[in-house]
Protein backbone atom coordinates (compact mmCIF):
# COMPACT_ATOMS: atom_id res chain seq x y z
CA UNK A 1 0.00 0.00 0.00
CA UNK A 2 2.81 2.01 0.34
CA UNK A 3 4.36 1.71 -2.58
CA UNK A 4 0.84 3.13 -3.97
CA UNK A 5 1.36 5.88 -2.26
CA UNK A 6 4.51 6.62 -3.41
CA UNK A 7 3.72 6.41 -6.90
CA UNK A 8 0.65 8.47 -6.63
CA UNK A 9 3.02 11.16 -5.13
CA UNK A 10 5.56 10.84 -7.17
CA UNK A 11 3.21 11.23 -10.29
CA UNK A 12 1.89 14.10 -8.26
CA UNK A 13 5.16 15.94 -8.01
CA UNK A 14 5.81 15.37 -11.79
CA UNK A 15 2.74 16.83 -12.84
CA UNK A 16 3.19 20.39 -10.61
CA UNK A 17 7.21 20.47 -11.16
CA UNK A 18 6.05 20.18 -15.28
CA UNK A 19 2.96 23.17 -14.72
CA UNK A 20 5.49 25.51 -12.49
CA UNK A 21 8.05 24.93 -15.61
CA UNK A 22 5.40 25.82 -17.75
CA UNK A 23 4.69 29.10 -16.19
CA UNK A 24 7.99 30.22 -15.58
CA UNK A 25 8.46 29.24 -19.41
CA UNK A 26 5.51 31.35 -20.19
CA UNK A 27 7.40 34.66 -18.64
CA UNK A 28 5.99 36.36 -15.55
CA UNK A 29 5.96 39.88 -16.90
CA UNK A 30 3.06 42.23 -17.30
CA UNK A 31 2.89 44.83 -20.14
CA UNK A 32 1.80 48.01 -18.42
CA UNK A 33 2.22 49.91 -21.76
CA UNK A 34 -1.25 51.83 -21.85
CA UNK A 35 -1.27 53.42 -25.12
CA UNK A 36 -1.22 49.97 -26.40
CA UNK A 37 -3.63 48.82 -23.85
CA UNK A 38 -6.69 50.26 -22.53
CA UNK A 39 -6.78 50.74 -18.69
CA UNK A 40 -9.30 47.92 -18.29
CA UNK A 41 -7.52 45.42 -20.00
CA UNK A 42 -4.29 46.18 -18.01
CA UNK A 43 -6.62 45.77 -14.97
CA UNK A 44 -7.80 42.35 -16.49
CA UNK A 45 -4.06 41.52 -17.23
CA UNK A 46 -2.80 42.80 -13.73
CA UNK A 47 -5.29 40.88 -12.20
CA UNK A 48 -4.44 37.60 -14.34
CA UNK A 49 -0.57 38.07 -13.30
CA UNK A 50 -1.23 37.84 -9.41
CA UNK A 51 -3.67 34.73 -10.22
CA UNK A 52 -0.74 32.91 -11.65
CA UNK A 53 1.78 34.01 -9.19
CA UNK A 54 -0.88 32.90 -6.22
CA UNK A 55 -1.16 29.87 -8.34
CA UNK A 56 2.64 29.13 -8.44
CA UNK A 57 2.72 29.67 -5.07
CA UNK A 58 0.28 26.94 -4.36
CA UNK A 59 1.99 24.84 -6.38
CA UNK A 60 5.42 25.51 -4.53
CA UNK A 61 3.52 24.82 -1.29
CA UNK A 62 2.25 21.43 -2.61
CA UNK A 63 5.44 20.48 -3.64
CA UNK A 64 6.53 20.88 0.01
CA UNK A 65 4.73 19.11 1.61
CA UNK A 66 4.90 16.28 -1.36
CA UNK A 67 8.87 16.15 -0.57
CA UNK A 68 7.97 15.64 3.60
CA UNK A 69 5.67 12.70 2.66
CA UNK A 70 8.37 11.19 0.24
CA UNK A 71 10.60 11.26 3.36
CA UNK A 72 8.01 9.99 5.37
CA UNK A 73 8.38 7.15 3.92
CA UNK A 74 11.77 6.89 3.64
CA UNK A 75 12.33 7.13 6.92
CA UNK A 76 8.99 4.21 7.86
CA UNK A 77 7.12 7.30 9.23
CA UNK A 78 4.59 7.67 6.95
CA UNK A 79 0.84 7.04 7.75
CA UNK A 80 1.29 7.97 11.19
CA UNK A 81 0.10 11.45 13.12
CA UNK A 82 2.63 13.91 13.54
CA UNK A 83 0.45 15.16 16.52
CA UNK A 84 -0.51 12.09 18.53
CA UNK A 85 1.55 8.99 16.72
CA UNK A 86 -1.75 7.12 15.72
CA UNK A 87 -2.04 5.70 12.60
CA UNK A 88 -3.30 8.31 9.91
CA UNK A 89 -6.90 6.29 8.79
CA UNK A 90 -6.47 5.15 5.25
CA UNK A 91 -9.40 7.16 3.45
CA UNK A 92 -7.79 10.09 4.67
CA UNK A 93 -4.56 9.57 3.18
CA UNK A 94 -6.20 8.37 -0.34
CA UNK A 95 -7.85 11.73 -0.37
CA UNK A 96 -4.72 13.67 0.64
CA UNK A 97 -1.20 11.73 0.54
CA UNK A 98 0.71 14.39 2.11
CA UNK A 99 -1.95 14.42 5.14
CA UNK A 100 0.52 14.61 8.39
CA UNK A 101 -2.81 14.68 11.04
CA UNK A 102 -5.04 11.75 12.08
CA UNK A 103 -8.89 13.18 11.85
CA UNK A 104 -8.66 13.17 15.84
CA UNK A 105 -6.04 15.58 15.25
CA UNK A 106 -7.63 17.56 13.06
CA UNK A 107 -10.42 18.50 14.54
CA UNK A 108 -9.10 19.63 17.76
Amino acid sequence: MIEQFKQRLLDLKTELLESEKTYRESGDSIELDQTRVGRLSRMDAMQAHQMAQETSRRRQHQLRKIEGALGRIDSNEYGYCYVCGEEIDIRRLSADPTSTRCMGCVEK
